[in-house]
């Protein structure tokens, strides 16, 4: 038993390493996710500012059809003030003339503030362009900088997983299942040293029959408080 007990120690050492690595593996790929979503909301930005411009553009279209068909209004009555012949009629025609002009003139000015609103826009989407680009290239050499320390943290990983299986190959199911519960529940430590009496995991005392039995190395004995596997090192087995 004692040889089991010292592979699932071992066991526990390649898998600290593996937790460790892992949450070292997760914090890269948030960073690398975080590079993304960066790039992501700069474009995002741009295509807002894209579809304003685009709806500007719609609205001065429609401005200048508006305006087209004003002016040929007020040449038309302009034209009709030749051929009136009553005082009352010639008078509805200069007010509909007018009329058309005040129009005409606050389309115009409407138009001149559209013009300067797009060209507004074209220089902040010119900007934000440029940006995007400084922005692409930046994040990518940071991915990958990012990716290159991924990459030699997953060869390490497999390494650990590759001593793991090598470990967990001389251990039974049962015990091997015994041993992840209590990693589940003990936040990763199932199998702790006993010493002076003691279980290391807990800090309390051991029966001192269940602690010479530790000792003599012929079954496994768990910690009556927190029910982690226990081991005596070497050196106190000699003393």
């Amino acid at each position: 038993m004692q040889v089991k007990v010292k592979l699932l120690e071992e066991l526990q050492c390649i898998d600290l390493k593996i937790d460790g690595r892992q949450a070292e593996k997760d914090l890269l790929l948030q960073q690398l996710a975080d590079l993304d979503r960066e790039i992501q909301e700069s474009r995002l930005s741009l295509d807002t500012l894209r579809e304003e411009l685009a709806a500007l553009q719609g609205e001065k279209e429609e401005n200048d059809k508006t305006l087209a068909t004003e002016g040929d209004n007020i040449v038309r009555s302009e034209a009709r003030l030749h051929d009136i012949k009553t005082q009352k009629e010639y008078q509805a025609v200069l007010k509909e003339v007018s009329t058309a002009k005040k129009v005409k003139t606050e389309l115009e000015e409407r138009m001149i503030v559209k013009i300067g609103e797009a060209e507004l826009l074209q220089g902040k989407i010119a900007e934000g362009e440029q940006n995007l680009a400084l922005l692409t290239g930046n994040i990518g050499l940071r991915k990958g900088e990012v990716q290159e320390k991924l990459d030699k943290l997953e060869a390490v990983i497999a390494g650990d997983q590759s001593r793991r299986e090598e470990t967990t190959a001389g251990l039974t199911p049962p015990l091997l299942n015994r041993y992840q519960m209590l990693r589940e529940k003990r936040q990763g430590i199932a199998v702790v040293e006993a010493r002076d009496g003691s279980c290391l995991g807990c800090n309390m005392q051991i029966p001192p029959q269940m602690y010479n039995n530790l000792y003599k190395g012929l079954e496994l004995i768990v910690c009556p408080h927190c029910q982690r596997m226990l081991f005596i090192r070497a050196a106190e087995t000699a003393a």
